[in-house]
């Protein structure tokens, strides 16, 4: 059990090969938020803000992949128009395929979504909502989620 306490760690004896792993655990996260990193860059370089709830501040915005990261390959992975610019509480509803977009930017709600979450989540069910246009890039990774990553009524 590792224990971390202000900067230092205290632990129970550990094998060498524990320690490696938990060094090779430390590197693979490190590599994987530095791809965050320049994944979101490449985002803001098309998105600039959250296209449901209209917020720019990019503390509050995270780069979410249309096309899934374990679907991608390397190089889809930081193509910044295989990601939008969305709140947390979005980009969880988007990632989870309870919403996703039309090509037109029409939202699309999914028939197993719970409007009424939705609606206490700043996601309108009421009326139709437009956000706006998308590269052709964007067209295609939104395809992929449309059909791959959307939730469709259970049968």
């Amino acid at each position: 059990m590792l224990i971390w306490k202000c900067g230092s760690t205290t632990s129970s004896p550990r094998s060498k090969s524990d320690r490696q792993l938990l060094e090779t655990e430390r590197e693979s996260l490190i590599v994987a938020r530095r791809g965050q990193g320049l994944f979101k860059q490449r985002v803001m370089q098309v998105e600039n803000r959250c296209r449901i709830t209209g917020v720019t501040n990019p503390i509050h915005l995270r780069a979410s992949h249309c096309k899934p990261w374990r679907d991608s390959s390397n190089e889809e992975r930081i193509n910044g128009e295989n990601g939008l610019l969305l709140t947390p509480t979005v980009d969880h509803l988007f990632d989870r395929g309870f919403i996703s977009f039309e090509d037109s930017g029409t939202l699309i709600v999914s028939p197993v979504a719970h409007p009424p979450s939705l609606n206490l989540m700043g996601v309108a069910t009421d009326h139709i909502i437009n956000v706006g246009t998308f590269t052709e890039g964007q067209k295609q990774f939104l395809d992929y989620h449309r059909e791959s990553v959307l939730l469709q009524a259970r049968h």
